[in-house]
């Protein structure tokens, strides 16, 4: 079976949900499944890379069945061999390497390369998914500027121009449906970099409100959103790009978005500090209303 020379093209960027392709490689896992390669997609996959946002659920139609996709992960090639997840051995974009979105199926599935399909990803679930995205790079700009004062030395800059604390200090993301989980080392190298933590643990409650805030006033003004994109591969730099009212925010990104911040209105912000190995570690939840 020929393998793959070009990147998947993806249309998840501009919000759709159903792309009729072409299969055109099919591969076992080695784990009971099946990994279906198509030219085209509109199914979000898990980027080993930076896993934050998990995969779309859904289907896709071949004939007349109907197969459930259990996972999708983003794959590569060399022409020789298909690295799925993890085990990709170079980073994306590298020369000579093909990046795919393999949709992972149920093993003995009847499909064939070369068939034409309907990939359609579940509504609800990019729904909450892009939810919990939007909502968790508003609160990272808002959380940059709630603690902007306690920076005694420059730093980088976010995309509204305060200390990028989100960016300095993120020690993982984890994007859910309607909501978020990201943690921040609050290591000595921070602190080296000028970021006072004195009183921050007593202050939880007020920096979550002064955030829920701000995004609150981000919602009511209705600040549009949308995922601007060089070009529709996989492997195509893309942003998500907010007009806030303090001006057009950036923020480079993968996943899906919701095309305004007044659909995340109601979300709500909390702290937590726990301890990993003697370092403290600041956790900030992220959650909007699943009914919106």
């Amino acid at each position: 079976m020929t393998l793959p020379t070009a990147d998947t093209r993806v249309t998840y960027p501009a919000g759709e949900l159903e792309t009729t392709a072409r299969v055109v490689h099919i591969a076992p896992t080695g784990d009971g499944r099946l990994a279906i390669i198509s030219d085209v997609t509109s199914f979000h996959p898990v980027d080993a890379a930076w896993p934050d946002q998990p995969a779309d659920t859904g289907t896709i139609r071949a004939g007349g069945a109907e197969l459930a996709v259990r996972d999708a992960v983003v794959a590569a090639t060399d022409g020789e061999v298909l690295a799925l997840g993890a085990d990709i051995p170079v980073r994306k974009g590298t020369e000579g390497w093909a990046f795919l979105v393999a949709h992972l199926v149920g093993d003995g599935a009847a499909i064939t390369e070369g068939d034409e399909v309907v990939i359609r990803a579940d509504a609800a679930t990019r729904r909450s998914l892009s939810l919990g995205h939007t909502a968790c790079h508003a609160a990272s700009l808002a959380l940059n500027q709630a603690l902007a004062g306690r920076w005694s030395k420059q730093a980088r800059t976010d995309a509204l121009g305060n200390p990028d604390f989100d960016g300095i200090a993120i020690a993982s993301s984890r994007i859910e449906p309607n909501g978020s989980i990201d943690r921040y080392r609050l290591n000595k190298s921070l602190r080296r970099a000028g970021f006072d933590v004195t009183g921050l643990a007593d202050g939880l409650e007020a920096l979550a409100d002064a955030v829920t805030l701000t995004m609150a006033e981000w919602a009511a003004a209705g600040a549009s959103v949308h995922v601007e994109r060089d070009g529709d591969l996989l492997t195509d730099r893309r942003r998500w790009v907010a007009e806030l009212p303090a001006g057009v925010a950036r923020i480079d990104c993968g996943g899906t978005h919701v095309a305004s911040l007044a659909d995340v209105a109601g979300a709500r912000v909390s702290f937590e500090l726990d301890d990993d190995q003697g370092t403290p570690i600041l956790s900030m939840r992220t959650r909007v209303a699943a009914d919106r």
